[in-house]
C-alpha cells in the first residue's frame, strides 16, 4: 500500500515537473516570438550593392570601402524615396527622347543624360538657391559663356534643347581637360578649376580619389545610383504602369522674328492658354517678347490631342525595361 502511494506520488511529481517545464519553455518561446515579431506592417530590406558597373564607358568597382559605402547611401536613398524616384521615371519618359539624340549628335555618352536627372530632377523650370536654372542648372554667367541668351524676357537656360547643347559643350571641354567622364561630371558640379587644383594639391590622378565638399563627392555616385535603378527598376521595387508615365509632347513650331507685345493674346490666337504657352516655352520669362534685333525664335505650340490624356490610352514607353510585361 505504501509502495503504491509512493509510486503514485512520484508519478504525480514527474508529471507536475513536466507540465512546469513545458509551461516555462512555452513562455520563453512566446516571449522570444513576441520579441522577434516586427512592430511595423512592412519590412525594409537593405539594398544590395553591385560588384561593379559601367558609366559612360568607364568601369567602376565597389570593393573599396569608400566607393561601396557612397554607392550604398545613394542607392538606398533613391530606392526608398519612392515618390521622388517614381516622378523621375515619369518625367524621363518625356525628356529622354529629347536629350538622347542631342547627346549622340554631340558625340557624348548616353549615360550623361543622368546628369540632368541629378541636376534638376528633369524639371526644366527648376531654380536652385544659387540661382542656377533650367534642366542643366546653368548659372547666368556660365550660360552666356556657352552660347545661351539670358536676359529679362528671354532665358535659354530654360530651353530644353539649347541648354542640352550648351551642357554638351561644357562636358566635352571638361573631358578634354581632365581625361575622364567621371572628372568631367564632377567638374560640372564643382568647377573645372577646382577639380584641376584639387588633383594637383591632393596628389592623385583619379578624381574619384579626391576629398571634396559633400555635394560634389555625392554627385557622381548619385548618377551611378539612378542609372542602376533606371536600368533595373523591378530589382529595386519599382513597378511602372505605362498609363502613369508622362507622354512625350508633339508640337507645332511657330517661327517669329519680330517682337510679341502680348503673349497672352498670342496664346489665344493659337488656341492655348498663356499658362500652356509658358509651360511649353519656359525660356519666355515675361508677358511679352522684345526682339529689336529681329532674331528668329521658335515657339512650341502643343497640339490639341496632346493637351489631354485619353481614358485607357498609354503613352509611348521610352524604355521597355521600365515595364513588367
Amino acid at each position: 500500500m505504501k509502495k503504491s502511494t509512493l509510486l503514485v506520488s512520484f508519478s504525480m511529481l514527474v508529471i507536475g515537473l513536466g507540465v512546469l517545464f513545458i509551461a516555462l519553455t512555452s513562455g520563453r518561446d512566446m516571449e522570444k516570438e513576441e520579441t522577434e515579431k516586427p512592430l511595423v506592417l512592412s519590412m525594409t530590406a537593405s539594398v544590395a550593392i553591385p560588384e561593379r558597373m559601367e558609366f559612360a564607358g568607364e568601369q567602376i568597382t565597389f570593393d573599396r570601402y569608400d566607393k561601396r559605402e557612397r554607392m550604398d547611401r545613394e542607392l538606398s536613398s533613391f530606392t526608398y524615396f519612392h515618390s521622388t524616384t517614381l516622378l523621375l521615371f515619369k518625367r524621363a519618359n518625356r525628356f529622354f527622347p529629347i536629350i538622347e539624340p542631342i547627346l549622340e549628335q554631340q558625340g557624348l555618352p548616353d549615360d550623361l543624360k543622368y546628369l540632368a536627372v541629378i541636376e534638376s530632377s528633369l524639371d526644366p523650370r527648376a531654380v536652385s538657391p544659387a540661382r542656377a536654372a533650367g534642366l542643366w542648372q546653368f548659372l547666368q554667367s556660365t550660360a552666356k559663356e556657352y552660347g545661351l541668351e539670358a536676359r529679362n524676357d528671354v532665358d535659354e537656360r530654360y530651353h530644353v534643347e539649347k541648354s542640352t547643347v550648351a551642357a554638351c559643350r561644357y562636358l566635352k571641354e571638361a573631358y578634354r581637360r581632365h581625361g575622364s567622364w567621371s572628372a568631367a561630371a564632377l567638374a560640372y558640379n564643382g568647377g573645372q578649376g577646382r577639380i584641376s587644383n584639387e588633383l594637383k594639391n591632393q596628389g592623385v590622378d583619379d578624381s574619384l580619389d579626391l576629398w571634396l565638399v559633400e555635394e560634389t563627392t555625392r554627385y557622381y555616385y548619385r548618377m551611378l545610383a539612378i542609372k542602376q535603378i533606371f536600368e533595373n527598376p523591378q530589382q529595386y521595387g519599382f513597378v511602372i504602369n505605362p498609363e502613369h508615365l508622362y507622354k512625350p509632347m508633339q508640337f507645332k513650331e511657330v517661327q517669329v522674328s519680330t517682337s510679341i507685345p502680348d503673349l497672352v493674346a498670342f496664346a489665344k490666337q493659337h488656341s492655348i492658354t498663356y499658362a500652356q504657352l509658358k509651360d511649353c516655352n519656359s525660356w519666355l520669362r515675361s508677358t511679352s517678347l522684345s526682339n529689336p534685333s529681329g532674331k528668329s525664335y521658335t515657339l512650341l505650340i502643343p497640339t490639341q490631342d496632346d493637351l489631354y490624356y485619353k481614358k485607357g490610352e498609354s503613352p509611348k514607353v521610352h524604355n521597355k525595361a521600365w515595364i513588367v510585361e
